[in-house]
């Protein structure tokens, strides 16, 4: 499917250092892409499933890998980033059948919604934006090697991975790692995402759904294993290794896909490419926290949604938007509120916006961009602190307004061009258009 309109770009002066991420497996620092090279980093974001609009927990997320991918670009490398879009799964249908509308209409509706979220916050779009129904003949072809290792078993006409059959299983979020998520917590988390732990007849709870049989009502495809649709975790895994290989950079998302999505569509990664030399499936997990209102995790499920297209109808500036979520960190979890963090962001990007034309009237010091640049660079690296960031942009913009004249002999000689320096930078790292 289409994709967004990209948005434009200012070219820098120099490169950036190599973004580093905290990886969810370790805990540690990692360099978000491998190589010192410069060549092409990966990134594969899980994307929406298209029953409502886009909520600013979404676009918090999303945000998030934004700015990884500006870091990259601004350190000289190219990117190839992939993000799914699940337009069949179980909400999708649930929501239509509940609204009386066809499944099709309506994912197709909030997909073309989601885009023009995505371009009023002018994120950079994904290369390839891939939904479910047009990625089927890839899912079984990658599911057809599940099979033919073993790891598949029937149980009333739908197909299960065997969890069993990859050693491996934990890596992510088992003993051990940070999340060091034990057999009853992955359990209860399989029950409340997607899963069905308690189905009689399966080898183990865990054994996730690769392949779910026709039911009456319900879109199907034709398969080797029969009439039906795929499972979620096996979508996006056939998607991420078909467009980037067995491994990859970054698989970034929310935290709630740490388990089971996340650990187990590298489950299914490692099996499909048993033999593979070296590593297989992602080499950094990102997870961007929850966004909350009114005390509870923003979601569709629940209802609780401040939606991105809403704020834009009642004449929000989108960029005040983005700056409300770059005030938090990507991994921290936040409650939205219109009240405080909107206003106040309303409030620096009028700030922001006065500095730089006051700049270039001439009344930033000859090298104050040049600084801001650099400390931005800095803090964008290490694991994408955006709060960092924005407090170098304060910091600068809080002089330029404390309006010292140019002519004083304490003041540095003044330069237009800094204003354009900073306006660039805040523009091409932070994706905020001033």
């Amino acid at each position: 499917m289409d994709s967004w309109r990209r948005p434009s770009i200012p070219q820098l002066p120099g490169h950036g250092p190599e973004p580093r991420l905290r990886d969810t497996a370790t805990g540690g620092l990692r360099a978000a892409a491998e190589g010192a090279d410069r060549g092409t980093a990966t990134v594969y974001a899980c994307g929406i499933t298209p029953y409502d609009a886009t909520h600013i927990g979404h676009a918090a997320t999303f945000t998030a890998w934004d700015l990884l991918i500006r870091a990259w670009l601004d350190a000289g490398r190219s990117v190839t980033y992939i993000q799914n879009v699940t337009d069949v799964d179980d909400p999708l249908l649930e929501r239509a059948e509940r609204d009386g509308e066809d499944w099709r209409v309506l994912a197709d509706r909030e997909i073309q919604r989601f885009r023009g979220d995505m371009v009023a916050l002018r994120l950079i779009p994904p290369a390839h934006l891939i939904g479910a129904v047009e990625a089927i003949p890839l899912i079984e072809r990658f599911a057809e090697r599940l099979a033919d290792r073993g790891s598949l078993y029937d149980l009333d006409g739908d197909v299960y991975f065997a969890r069993a059959a990859d050693s491996g299983f934990g890596e992510l979020s088992g003993p051990g790692t940070v999340p060091n998520l034990g057999l009853p917590q992955m359990l209860e988390l399989s029950a409340e995402r997607g899963g069905d732990p308690d189905r009689p007849g399966k080898k183990d709870p865990l054994d996730v759904i690769v392949w779910r049989a026709e039911r009456p009502g319900e879109p199907a495809w034709d398969s080797p294993f029969g009439r039906g649709r795929p499972g979620w975790h096996v979508e996006c895994a056939a998607i991420a290794t078909d467009y980037l290989g067995p491994a990859f950079d970054v698989q970034a998302g929310g935290f709630d896909l740490v388990f089971p999505h996340h650990e187990m569509s590298a489950s299914h990664a490692r099996v499909a490419f048993a033999g593979h030399p070296g590593h297989v499936f992602a080499r950094v997990y990102a997870h961007a926290g929850m966004v909350g209102l009114d005390g509870e995790k923003m979601s569709k499920s629940l209802g609780n949604l401040v939606l991105v297209s809403r704020l834009a109808e009642e004449g929000e500036d989108p960029m005040a938007v983005r700056l409300a979520l770059l005030a938090h960190h990507y991994r921290e979890d936040w409650e939205w509120t219109a009240g405080g963090g909107l206003s106040e962001a309303r409030d620096r990007l009028a700030r922001w916006r006065s500095a730089v034309a006051a700049a270039l009237d001439g009344l930033a010091p000859h090298g104050s961009a040049q600084a801001v640049l650099a400390a931005v660079r800095e803090r964008l690296a290490d694991d994408l602190d955006a709060p960092g960031a924005l407090a170098v942009v304060d910091r600068w913009a809080d002089a330029i307004l404390a309006e010292r004249p140019i002519g004083d002999p304490a003041s540095p000689p003044a330069d237009r061009a800094e204003g354009y320096l900073v306006r660039d930078a805040v523009d091409a790292l932070l994706g905020v258009a001033l």
